[in-house]
C-alpha cells in the first residue's frame, strides 16, 4: 500500500485482527456481488470503502422509481439507467481506487461459472431461488466463500457458506432445490428500507473477515432478524451428507 492507502486505510490497520496484511488482502482481493439492488447496494458500499480491490457488480435490471426507497447505489437522477453502472459511479466517488467491473446481465451458465472461478468471495445479493441454487453450484464447484443474504418485509437473514472447510453446509443443505419453498418478492411483499441496509452490511463484514482472515466467519449459522420486534436469532445448521450438491465433495 502507497502512503494514502495508509492513510485511508489505517482504522482498519489499527485493529490488531486486521493489521497491514489483512488490510493488504482485502486490497488485492476480487470480490463478486450478484444484484445492485437493496442488499447488493449497500455491501457492495461498504466494500469499496474498505479498498477492495476488484469489485465485479452483476446486474441486469435497471434503475427504478420503486427501487430508491431502499436501494442506495442509486439515486433519482439514475432511473432508466443500468444499476450497474448507476453503482458503478457511486463507487468511484466513494473510493476511486476500487476497480468496478460492471456485467450488465444475469449471471448464468459459463460467464458465471467463469465470474465465481475468478473470485477470493461471493456475496449473494439475488431475490429469487434460482439464481441463488446456480450460485451455491458454482461456489461449491470451485470452493468459493459464498456469503448469503435475504431480506423481505421486516425479516432478514444472513450465513455463510465456506465450501473450502469439509464441514460446511451449502445453500443447498438449508433450501434444497425443488423443494415447495415459497418464495417471497419485495414486488408483492413489501420490504422495510431499512433491514436491506443492516442485511447487506453484515454480508459486507463477513466477506471482509474472510478476505482478511479475522474473526469467526458465520459458517454453519443463519442469523435471523426481525426487525419489527427487534429480535435476533442464530440458528445452528448442519451439512447435509446426502446433499446432491455438496455432498460428494
Amino acid at each position: 500500500m502507497n502512503d494514502d492507502q495508509l492513510l485511508r486505510y489505517s482504522r482498519h490497520i489499527l485493529l490488531p485482527q486486521i493489521g497491514i496484511e489483512g488490510q493488504d488482502a482485502i486490497v488485492a482481493a476480487r470480490v463478486l456481488v450478484v444484484g445492485a439492488g437493496g442488499l447488493g447496494s449497500p455491501a457492495a458500499m461498504y466494500l469499496a470503502a474498505a479498498g477492495v480491490g476488484t469489485l465485479v457488480l452483476a446486474d441486469g435490471d435497471t434503475v427504478d422509481l420503486t427501487n430508491l426507497q431502499r436501494q442506495i447505489l442509486h439515486s433519482q437522477e439514475s432511473v432508466g439507467r443500468l444499476k450497474v453502472e448507476s453503482g458503478r459511479d457511486t463507487l468511484a466517488r466513494l473510493n476511486p481506487e476500487v476497480r468496478v467491473v460492471p456485467v450488465a446481465s444475469r449471471l448464468e451458465g459459463a460467464d458465471l461459472d467463469a465470474e465465481v472461478a475468478a473470485a477470493d468471495v461471493v456475496l449473494d445479493c439475488s431475490d429469487n431461488f434460482a439464481t441463488r441454487h446456480a450460485i451455491n453450484r458454482a461456489c461449491v464447484a470451485h470452493r468459493k466463500p459464498l456469503v448469503s443474504g435475504a431480506a423481505v418485509r421486516f425479516d432478514g437473514q444472513v450465513s455463510v457458506f465456506d465450501l473450502r472447510k469439509d464441514e460446511s453446509p451449502c445453500y443447498h443443505c438449508l433450501f434444497p432445490e425443488g423443494e415447495d419453498v415459497e418464495e417471497v418478492r419485495c414486488a408483492v411483499m413489501g420490504v422495510f428500507a431499512p433491514i436491506t441496509g443492516i442485511v447487506g452490511a453484515i454480508q459486507a463484514a463477513e466477506a471482509l473477515k474472510l478476505l482478511a482472515g479475522c474473526g469467526e466467519p458465520m459458517v454453519g449459522r443463519l442469523l435471523l432478524l426481525d426487525a419489527l420486534g427487534a429480535d435476533w436469532r442464530t440458528i445452528r445448521l448442519g451439512r447435509d451428507p446426502a446433499c446432491p450438491v455438496c455432498g460428494s465433495r
